[in-house]
């Protein structure tokens, strides 16, 4: 029976479609009405995305989305993340509770703050998620040249494009999905990109069309063109490709030099044109980004810890209330005559004591209750809000080369910046001596660390044969610096201390936790 049914998933498989319905290759037939080919199950029709409107051919739009909640999943999304504080369970509970016969107070007395501190934590996240959603659309509405047809080259939003569409992307604009290299301003077909929101490096990577493609210079010279690409899945490798271009009845590989990834930006080239391979979620740079995760800071997490020692407490506060309680109501109950208990079988029954102390541990529970803060929450969420307000608007976080402000997607892990415990370093290049010492360093513009350098070192000891050979100018002007002096300055270094490799940084300024009275 399972054999069955894994027999029936191959065969509605597109791998059993391409394996079983592939017509057979015929001498006089071009090789580009073929639907696919062996090792790639990707097919592009360049400058053809009409077919690339229906299955199997279709493939996903161009438009992101980085929200972290849709209109379907909000709500119950929302209410998950709220109450994995241990602070709303508990009020949770104690709400469940007060709509009991021996809760102390009116259930809307519980019911109401809950809801209010809830709803205002839910409206944050809404607020902040729409913020998120206005980025995308301003990334999907950014415009692209497409090619139309009859060689015309006219605007679309790059959540229009399409696979196979040929784009012209000019100077300084982002590419708009992943691409294969057509041609460029160049004549050899090489551009110059900017790959640094991928992964972080500001150096311009050189890319290169293939030859047979270097003719395509020119809006109208796609008038005619056909082609098709076969590639490889979308997948999160950046460095990594394989396909192959058929055109004029030939076949070309592809490797990474030719493909242009969405979100680096061109460089130093007047314009380039490429053809759409992937699009949207399926680009490289959308498969290395993971859905927004819920985190938590070291603070609420604390917080929690917090409140679980706070429930401990008014725990054994209610018990040592209820046991009280049953005692009494045992041994002291029936000799107040002039109190008429409502209730002499239930609460206040004499009889069974036992049954009296649980009910009354509930409503000490309640009553008690306040014990644990509920604003504690909301009034930190307020908090942070603020905080990403005034990070959006601080000035010195202002890039004035690209007029680009600091903002805070999420005001959840505020307190985590700048808690920087390790620092690693990397050097451009091979060390001649494979080994790297932490010297100095610079905190905001202020140079600290007192050893010298290998270079100061050897500027030092320079310096002193330089003293040596002009030893008359020297004393003609005066000056009495002599190697000692400079080996001194330069070569001795403070206490003996016991080294540990790798680190030769000294300053009493940061040493011996006197960093904490810095100034910055």
């Amino acid at each position: 029976m399972a054999g069955g049914r894994i027999r029936a998933k191959i065969r509605r498989s597109n791998l059993h479609t391409f394996a079983c319905f592939r017509p057979k290759v015929r001498e006089d037939e071009e090789p580009s009405a073929l639907p696919a080919g062996p090792g790639y199950s990707r097919v592009v029709h360049c400058n053809q995305s009409n077919l690339h409107r229906k299955k199997p051919l279709r493939y996903k739009s161009n438009n992101i989305s980085t929200t972290k909640y849709n209109i379907l999943t909000f709500l119950p999304k929302g209410l998950f993340e709220q109450f994995r504080r241990a602070a709303n369970i508990y009020f949770l509970l104690a709400t469940c509770l007060s709509t009991t016969s021996v809760s102390p107070f009116s259930p809307v007395s519980m019911i109401a703050p809950l809801t209010i501190v809830v709803g205002l934590t839910m409206a944050k996240e809404a607020v902040e998620d729409w913020r998120r959603f206005i980025q995308d659309m301003k990334v999907n509405n950014r415009k692209v040249s497409v090619h139309k047809g009859d060689g015309v080259f006219g605007d679309r939003t790059w959540q229009r494009l399409c696979v196979g569409d040929v784009v012209k992307v000019k100077k300084d604009e982002f590419f708009p999905a992943d691409l294969l290299l057509l041609s460029s301003s160049y004549e050899d077909g090489i551009c110059y990109v900017e790959t640094m929101n991928l992964d972080g490096e500001t150096n311009l990577k050189v890319k290169r069309s293939l030859e047979v493609t270097l003719p395509l210079d020119d809006d109208a010279t796609f008038k005619g063109f056909k082609a098709m690409i076969r590639c490889e899945d979308p997948n999160f490798n950046l460095y990594t490709f394989v396909g192959n271009l058929e055109f004029e009845r030939e076949i070309f590989p592809i490797d990474p030099s030719q493909i242009l990834l969405r979100d680096s930006k061109l460089r130093n080239t007047a314009y380039v044109y490429g053809v759409v391979i992937f699009t949207g979620h399926d680009t490289k740079v959308m498969q290395n980004a993971t859905e927004s995760p819920s985190k938590r800071t070291k603070i609420e997490k604390k917080m929690d810890h917090i409140i679980y020692f706070l429930f401990s407490v008014l725990l054994l506060i209610s018990l040592a209330s209820s046991l009280g309680f049953s005692v009494r109501t045992k041994y002291e109950m029936p000799t107040w005559w002039y109190l008429q208990a409502p209730d002499s079988e239930g609460l206040y029954n004499p009889n069974r004591p036992e049954l009296s102390g649980l009910f009354h541990l509930v409503t000490a529970l309640i009553l008690y209750g306040y014990l644990i803060p509920i604003s504690l929450y909301v009034s930190i969420e307020f908090v942070k809000f603020l905080q990403a307000i005034f990070i959006d608007q601080d000035i010195h976080m202002y890039d004035e080369e690209s007029g680009t402000p600091a903002q805070a997607r999420t005001s959840n892990l505020n307190e985590e910046l700048g808690q920087v415990d390790t620092i690693l370093s990397d050097k451009t290049g091979t060390l001649t001596c494979n080994q790297m010492d932490f010297l100095k360093c610079s905190i905001a513009g202020i140079a600290y660390g007192t050893r010298s350098s290998e270079v100061e070192l050897a500027a030092a000891r320079q310096m002193a044969k330089d003293l040596d050979d002009q030893e008359e100018e020297e004393a003609n002007a005066g000056g009495a610096y002599r190697r000692s002096e400079i080996e001194l300055e330069t070569v001795i270094t403070s206490r003996d201390k016991p080294g540990i490799k790798g680190f030769g940084f000294e300053d009493n300024r940061l040493m011996g936790g006197n960093w904490l009275h810095e100034p910055n």
